[in-house]
């Protein structure tokens, strides 16, 4: 196994870290604004809309509804159209089981912060076989404000009972770096998105 810096804990991310899926998720953010005729084309979407907790998106898209119901309800139909259409295509990483079977071996507890919601998290967990793994998990419901701001992370290491500053992150993009980082933890970049020397540029 790589040498990787002392942590008391692991917290990982999980679309674009444990699965190369982020192309899939695209394809469905394309397919749904198609389907909700909202005329916005995919670099206008990654530009101004694409951040945050799914309802801050959702909020975006659709600034007539107002409350948080309405909002996570036509949110749940964008993660619907995204499971039922690649779900059964997500495989996990490259070498992903024998680096979580080392973790194991070394009794270090291991979270997950996904700006994901419930049912994403237990559907990918479950499609990559390794939801034993995990101590804990907290998804994008779970949470007010979405990377890059930490809260998912300072909640994950809440969970584990370890302090973020002993916590090592697992991240793939620019914002869950940020959001790692402004908890407390040391990052590693997963290279599914960005190139190496990007990543060690983000820190």
């Amino acid at each position: 196994m790589i040498q990787l810096p002392p942590a008391k804990a692991y917290i990982f991310d999980m679309d674009g870290t444990l699965t190369d899926n982020m192309h899939f998720h695209h394809e469905a953010w394309m397919k749904f604004i198609a389907l909700k005729k909202l005329g916005i084309d995919a670099a206008t979407f990654e530009r101004d809309y694409h951040k945050g907790t799914l309802i801050e998106v959702m909020a975006r898209f659709f600034p007539h509804l107002t409350t948080k119901e309405e909002l996570r309800e036509v949110g749940n139909e964008k993660e619907a159209l995204y499971r039922n259409t690649y779900g059964h295509l997500l495989q996990p990483l490259k070498g992903l089981h024998p680096f979580l079977d080392a973790l194991r071996r070394k009794n270090i507890p291991l979270g997950l912060a996904t700006m994901g919601d419930q049912n994403n998290l237990e559907m990918t967990l479950k499609q990559l076989k390794i939801t034993s793994y995990f101590h804990s998990t907290t998804g994008g419901d779970q949470v007010e404000k979405g990377k890059p701001h930490p809260e998912i992370f300072l909640r994950a290491a809440e969970k584990i009972g370890v302090d973020p500053k002993d916590c090592l992150a697992f991240e793939d993009t620019q914002s869950g770096i940020k959001a790692a980082q402004a908890a407390g933890m040391q990052v590693v970049g997963v290279a599914t998105q960005f190139s190496e020397k990007k990543l060690l540029a983000l820190g």
